[in-house]
């Protein structure tokens, strides 16, 4: 990151050079993001039914991950509305900026909803439509759920192991991520100069401090009032997985050292061995920060009056959205799907896939520390129907 900008800036309009290289490494990312998304997203709902209390596990997860995943959707505009990041930003410095884009055009609740239902499975997995795919994937996921149990031991085992063969084909792919993210610096700061970057940086720290409130407030929250695991221990109990998270940036890499945590924190396994697999790839809070801020952002940025029904469609699609970023690290190509229903348009996007590394570390950890709050709170509603 740090060559790629010093080059960016020491040869300007001539780094475009190195921009195949950022290009290689997003369409690599491209190739796999939507096998993978689509087999996490059936396994982790298929496994709703390898547990003997899977209808109380099954609807308090899901209910929590959902609930907090909102929560942090209204921080995030809480946060916007209170220092605008985008605003002040001339579009003018970018190569064909200075469009005025106008008013984002109309899109209503009943049409992000209708569009959220794909007619045709098949062309949502080849168009990759994620939130179409999200939700055909949760449904389908449920319906193996409800397999006899030989039958559904079967089909899980055969898809656990399909996404363990793509979390392989990732993971090789992010030894080429230094020379995807040169590239990709080196393209943005030799197109746009650091004055546009340090832009960004309004960003950065509107977006950590969001992250805060959510992970400093919220989830202590829900852990001292709904949980019995007391606090002070959860936060140090944390510790060795936030750490590891910040590193990794994947969450798929923290869930053993997640699910030990569980296990020191006396969460039966029964609760953290499906919650936290499942939280590991739907339980998404700092994603969901993410792409409201982004799209926010950009709207800001572009001179874009948003209305109700743009807000309600980054609401629904950010919350919805985030369950379908998978776990492990990588450029985030789902905020584009927020961007897209709200009207906002991307071109301003590879700024952002350069310092997407930043993002993704500080957003891991947040969602590591959620799939734990989740385990502890699931875990104390399922002792009471004992």
């Amino acid at each position: 990151m740090v060559a790629g900008a010093v080059v960016g800036a020491a040869m300007g309009g001539e780094a475009r050079a190195f921009a195949p290289l950022g290009t290689l490494f997003i369409q690599f990312i491209k190739m796999l993001v939507v096998p993978l998304v689509a087999v996490s997203i059936i396994s982790g709902a298929a496994s709703l039914g390898g547990s003997r209390s899977a209808g109380v596990i099954g609807s308090v997860s899901i209910a929590y991950i959902f609930a907090t995943t909102l929560v942090a959707v209204c921080i995030a505009f809480g946060a916007d509305a209170l220092f605008k990041p985008g605003a002040g930003v001339d579009m003018a410095l970018f190569e064909g900026g200075g469009k005025d884009y106008g008013t984002a055009p109309t899109l209503s609740f009943w049409d992000t909803l209708i569009g959220m239902i794909p007619a045709n499975p098949i062309k949502a997995l080849v168009d990759g439509n994620m939130l179409q795919i999200i939700v055909f994937g949760l449904l389908l996921g449920f319906g193996i759920s409800a397999l006899a149990e030989q039958k559904r031991t079967k089909v899980v085992g055969g898809l656990n192991a399909l996404l363990e063969a793509l979390v392989w084909c990732i993971d090789k792919v992010m030894w080429v991520a230094p020379l995807g993210v040169f590239g990709l610096m080196a393209e943005s700061i030799g197109t746009f100069g650091f004055e546009v970057l340090l832009r960004i940086a309004d960003l950065v720290w509107v977006y950590l401090l969001a992250i805060l409130v959510m992970g400093v407030v919220v989830y202590p929250l829900t852990i001292a009032t709904m949980s019995r695991v007391p606090l002070k221990t959860f936060v140090k109990e944390m510790v060795r997985p936030q750490l590891i998270a910040f590193s990794t940036a994947s969450s798929l890499v923290t869930l053993p050292e997640n699910m030990a945590t569980c296990d020191r924190l006396g969460i039966s396994k029964e609760v953290s061995g499906f919650v936290i697999p499942l939280g590991a790839t739907i339980n998404m809070s700092g994603n969901a920060i993410y792409y409201t801020l982004v799209t926010l952002f950009f709207a800001e940025m572009y001179g874009i009056d948003l209305g109700v029904a743009q807000y309600v469609a980054i609401a629904v699609v950010a919350t919805l959205g985030s369950i379908g970023q998978a776990g492990v690290p990588g450029p985030t190509l789902l905020v584009v799907a927020v961007m897209v229903a709200a009207g906002v348009p991307i071109e301003g996007l590879p700024l952002l896939y350069a310092l997407d590394r930043i993002f993704d570390m500080v957003r891991t950890v947040l969602n590591i520390t959620g799939d734990t709050a989740c385990a502890a709170v699931t875990d104390r509603f399922v002792k009471r129907t004992k």
